[in-house]
């Protein structure tokens, strides 16, 4: 996956990461390489949160 949302999108993340017992490791931001930043399940959580 290139990008997460606070949505259904980064809810398919959590679920295909659980199913497949692979960690989530980076986290798309934006539309660009740049973008990617090492993924932080509290930051992650948080956003949904907010």
């Amino acid at each position: 996956l290139c990008k997460l949302d606070t949505d259904a999108k980064g809810g398919a993340a959590l679920s295909i990461a659980h199913a497949t017992g692979r960690p989530i490791v980076l986290a798309g931001v934006g539309q660009g390489y740049d973008d990617m930043i090492p993924f932080d399940p509290e930051w992650f959580v948080n956003s949904i949160l907010e």
